[in-house]
């Protein structure tokens, strides 16, 4: 590497802030559309359905591509990637801004923005190594990190701001004016040139792509189409559910991605990612740790969301209202322990991160009850913004200082395609257990309870055999007047529609906290020294 990481001098700080906005205004898309997303469809004449399809797409560009972004990074210069990624971002955010419908809403938010991210993430943690020493990169890879987590956390808030009072699209306007600001201040950012220009491997390219679409699609649809046994109507092969067949594809395919490497490796061909790295045990440590992460907090948006707006009524405002305390915990512990204890041992920070999202968790699943009010949900999300907080303080430092700078941006496309995957499984997986859950709670309980006929009990069990939907009591007691259900009858049904709620969200997050206390044995390749301390070399940490 040709440039020197500059040290916290006067440029410093606003070198972090166009990063820390930039990580921002690429998690901020989903979370500020989600509670939008009737409205949207509403608009563009389209139904829920094709909004969620619209997220999947997103969601499916970044995880096939992330890898190829990186590489496209050392390719054309990291600076470089993430302009040009904020101006096809902009560009997909002024075109959804006009959408007249669907096909237009694909192509601006699912495709370009979804390019434009591809570019954005691997530059940004590039751009931290460029810019700053091995010492300083905890701090600055922790407010990076935070910045996109608070996105997560504010985005339903700034949703329903904006749509309740204005319009979603002036969200996607606004992103343009942010865009602009950003490729304004990137000006002043250090370049790190590589000595030798890459290449760029398009059959990698294409085996990678393949792989990791096949993967995250049918991790996305699993809910739809079940794990393994196929949900009623879904479709199989043999008796198993395609989504297992899909993923089980998309690991040959990347086998056959990593053998296609070793290949170009033997030829003396540039690959587009070098398989040895992924033995580096340090590096390999981080990766899972993030996708733990990501899994956790993406299933945690999910249930407690849900848990607001649907069981309790809440508005997107006041919704967005009851994760604020996540987000001040959060940002205390990314840009405070670095602070603070600049020489803490980041194994101990990732293991007492993951330990308070489990207690988060743990102490969400003990408060939640029928008849529980929203004031039980601050206490977890304190502890969870301190959990995820404390884990975006170390991770980023972590990976890339697990390799020599000039693989910064390969890092960078495997860890955002870890984060992608991790929160993708988080999602489906929180999802497809609260429905099964909910779905066998509530035809359970309707069959037992004699205030609702037989007749009324089979009928439901053939028409909700696919899965119950997650429903509020207002929408399931006008459904039940529409079709003439006698009012005792429905009383009995809300009332057994309410205990399987609380049952199907206990459930999920069981199944999160477990998932978390799980994820705590997989943080032993996780440094005890801070990156600036080690006195090993990067090149020296590979392990089969």
């Amino acid at each position: 590497m040709n440039a020197t990481p500059r040290a916290a001098a006067s440029g410093g700080g606003i070198v972090l802030l166009t990063l820390a906005a930039g990580q921002f205004l690429m998690t901020l898309d989903t979370s500020v559309m989600n509670v939008s997303i009737a409205t949207v469809a509403e608009d563009v004449g389209t139904t829920v359905t094709g909004i969620q399809t619209a997220i999947t797409l997103y969601t499916l560009v970044m995880a096939m591509f992330m890898i190829t972004g990186g590489k496209l990074g050392a390719l054309i210069g990291r600076r470089r990637a993430f302009s040009i990624g904020c101006v096809i971002y902009g560009c997909g955010s002024l075109t959804t801004s006009l959408t007249p419908g669907l096909g237009t809403l694909i192509l601006g938010w699912s495709f370009l923005e979804g390019l434009g991210a591809v570019l954005i993430m691997p530059a940004i943690v590039a751009l931290v190594a460029s810019n700053f020493g091995r010492a300083q990169r905890p701090r600055a890879y922790g407010l990076v990190a935070s910045a996109g987590a608070m996105a997560v956390a504010v985005g339903p808030l700034v949703g329903g701001l904006v749509t309740t009072y204005f319009s979603w699209r002036w969200i996607f306007a606004g992103e343009v004016v942010l865009v602009l600001a950003i490729l304004l201040l990137a000006r002043g950012m250090e370049e790190a040139l590589p000595e030798r220009r890459p290449t760029l491997d398009l059959a990698g390219t294409a085996l990678s792509a393949a792989g990791l679409g096949l993967t995250v699609y049918a991790v996305l649809r699993s809910s739809t189409w079940g794990w393994v046994l196929p949900n009623a109507g879904a479709p199989h092969l043999l008796g198993i559910s395609i989504t297992l067949w899909l993923i089980l594809t998309g690991a040959i395919v990347l086998w056959a991605f990593l053998a296609w490497e070793h290949r170009r490796l033997s030829r003396d061909h540039e690959p587009l990612l070098d398989p040895a790295i992924l033995g580096n045990r340090q590096l390999r440590g981080g990766l899972t740790v993030f996708f733990f992460q990501f899994l956790l907090q993406a299933g945690l948006f999910f249930v407690v969301p849900l848990f607001l707006s649907i069981v309790l009524g809440l508005s997107a405002l006041q919704t967005g209202a009851r994760l604020l305390p996540l987000s001040i915990t959060l940002l205390l512990a990314a840009a405070g322990i670095p602070k603070v204890a600049p020489r803490v041992s980041p194994r101990r920070v990732v293991q007492a991160g993951l330990f308070a999202l489990f207690a988060g968790l743990v102490a969400f699943l003990a408060a939640l009850h029928v008849g529980a009010g929203p004031e039980i949900t601050t206490g977890p999300m304190l502890l969870a913004g301190l959990g995820i907080g404390s884990l975006a303080s170390q991770l980023g430092s972590v990976t890339v200082s697990a390799v020599p700078d000039q693989q910064a941006s390969e890092v960078g496309g495997l860890q955002n395609t870890s984060t992608n995957l991790g929160a993708s499984v988080g999602t489906a997986l929180a999802g497809s257990v609260l429905i099964a859950v909910l779905t066998t709670s509530f035809l359970h309980g309707i069959s037992q309870n004699p205030a609702v006929p037989k007749q009324v009990t089979s009928h439901a069990e053939v028409t909700l055999a696919s899965g119950v939907p997650f429903i509020s009591d207002a929408t399931l007691a006008r459904t039940l007047s529409d079709v003439g259900v006698p009012p005792p009858t429905a009383a009995a049904i809300l009332g057994e529609n309410e205990s399987a709620r609380v049952q199907a969200l206990r459930a999920a997050i069981a199944t999160l906290a477990v998932i978390a206390a799980i994820s705590l044995f997989f943080t032993r390749h996780i440094p005890t020294e801070q990156p600036g301390r080690n006195h090993e070399s990067p090149d020296t940490k590979t392990s089969a």
